[in-house]
């Protein structure tokens, strides 16, 4: 069930009635939500439903037993037990595939014939995102930053629907609490609601979506048949599609969420400003980022000990990172080669001026985004050749991406407090005229938008 679709219009406005007659009776608005969250989910596929029910008893067993349990020891096996469940079957579902075709590849370059058995497994939609948060509560109890939740509470965290797909990832200590506090239909923030819900809208359903259709698909499925200016259009273009495709759904994810009384984190703040590359992983899926940075990269060590272990941390939390993304051997290049580029940042430090810095931050990220877009290394390589080739331009492309690609960047730049006293002055127009507008947007995108629009980018990890 896609945002920008009907269906999932009627579906929000049935939970949204229905949320907002039962607002002082927690246990109910927690039931139906888990039943919205429940449907939503298996709206893709049914056999899903099981998926994150068995994930839920799962994790809430684990932190029950660790709030009981004294010994150290016992609490380290538990909380080892439930990771090490909740990566299987994160491994299985999404990455078996991917190890059986690489020990095959493997084998073969050695000469040995293997006919390993072909796993056709279906990828549950949003398993990463769901997975990490349910590590993220187990380890918090175990650590001592979370109490363990009710049942229930845990149960509505895990299938909240507005970011159950893709993001952001909520630790339980941001959401569940929440789920408790009086809700009053007066407090709602209608216009950021409305104003987050209809930018999303415009990113996916036009910038996204027309750039991935006019331009981007073309250069990267058939790279000869352009020029290296235009490959490195359709480069750009890349790098403007996956933010305004991942970043919309953030938008519309938040907006949603805020119209149920509910707030989410902020995933993006304007990355492609960054003037280095840790400066873009503060501002690009920020969850995801402190994610890495506190299950991963801190156990790891974090900074502490020699430079050598901490380049190590770094390199290996980059790595994982880039696997998450996806099971392939490009996502994991591109994964090593964030890990290289912040190592090489530590090393050399700021020595560039801003304006530069960021023209050289943007071009290495754009870089990177070859290997993240392409379907195969053989794929990249085809792309990157054609861009530094000296083979002639075509005439095949409309100077439309080109200019919404310059416009969309130019918007990148604006100053968020600029947008932010937009919406404070917004927000003393009555709720009606707010949602008249909001509905006139909706016509606008439905008339002049493309035709069908694709699943979110980040739906596949």
């Amino acid at each position: 069930m896609l945002f920008p679709t009907f269906t999932f219009a009627l579906f929000f406005m049935v939970v949204l009635t229905v949320g907002w007659l039962v607002p002082g009776r927690r246990a109910w608005w927690k039931l139906f939500m888990l039943a919205a969250g429940y449907f939503f989910y298996g709206y893709w596929d049914v056999r899903f439903v099981a998926l994150i029910a068995a994930s839920t008893v799962l994790n809430q067993t684990a932190a029950a037993w660790l709030a009981r349990l004294r010994r150290p020891g016992a609490r380290r096996a538990v909380v080892s037990i439930a990771v090490a469940a909740n990566l299987a079957s994160l491994g299985f579902f999404k990455y078996a595939g991917f190890f059986v075709d690489s020990a095959e590849s493997a084998l073969a370059g050695l000469g040995l014939a293997a006919d390993l058995p072909l796993l056709n497994i279906i990828l549950p939609v949003g398993i990463s995102f769901f997975t990490f948060q349910a590590v993220s509560y187990v380890v918090d109890v175990y650590r001592g930053d979370s109490e363990p939740a009710k049942p229930l509470d845990f149960a509505v965290y895990l299938a909240f629907f507005p970011q159950l797909v893709a993001g952001p990832i909520v630790r339980a200590h941001e959401l569940i609490p929440q789920f408790n506090e009086p809700r009053d239909l007066r407090r709602t923030d209608f216009t950021r609601a409305f104003t987050l819900i209809a930018a999303g809208l415009f990113k996916k359903m036009v910038v996204a979506t027309y750039l991935a259709e006019a331009l981007v698909d073309d250069v990267f499925a058939f790279p000869d048949r352009f020029g290296p200016l235009e490959v490195l259009l359709g480069v750009y273009g890349y790098a403007v599609q996956i933010y305004a495709d991942f970043s919309g759904y953030t938008d519309i994810a938040i907006g949603l969420a805020l119209l149920l009384g509910v707030r989410l984190p902020d995933n993006f703040d304007q990355p492609y400003r960054a003037a280095s590359l840790q400066e873009f992983w503060r501002r690009w899926h920020m969850s995801l980022s402190r994610w890495l940075r506190d299950y991963v990269y801190i156990p790891l060590g974090g900074n502490r000990g020699s430079e050598r272990r901490r380049d190590r941390n770094l390199l290996v939390t980059m790595l994982l990172g880039g696997l998450w993304h996806g099971a392939a051997w490009t996502f994991v290049l591109w994964g090593a080669l964030h890990g290289l580029g912040l190592l090489a940042e530590r090393r050399l430090g700021r020595r560039l001026p801003g304006i530069v810095a960021r023209l050289v931050t943007f071009h290495f990220v754009c870089f990177g985004w070859i290997l993240f877009r392409a379907e195969s290394l053989s794929a990249a390589g085809s792309v990157l050749g054609r861009l530094f080739s000296t083979a002639p331009a075509s005439a095949g492309l409309s100077w439309v991406p080109a200019a919404l690609i310059a416009a969309a960047l130019a918007v990148h730049f604006w100053p968020p407090a600029a947008s932010e006293r937009a919406v404070w002055a917004a927000s003393y127009l009555p709720v009606a005229v707010t949602a008249l507008a909001f509905a006139f947007w909706l016509v606008v995108l439905e008339q002049f938008g493309p035709e069908g629009v694709a699943p979110f980018i980040y739906f596949q990890f």
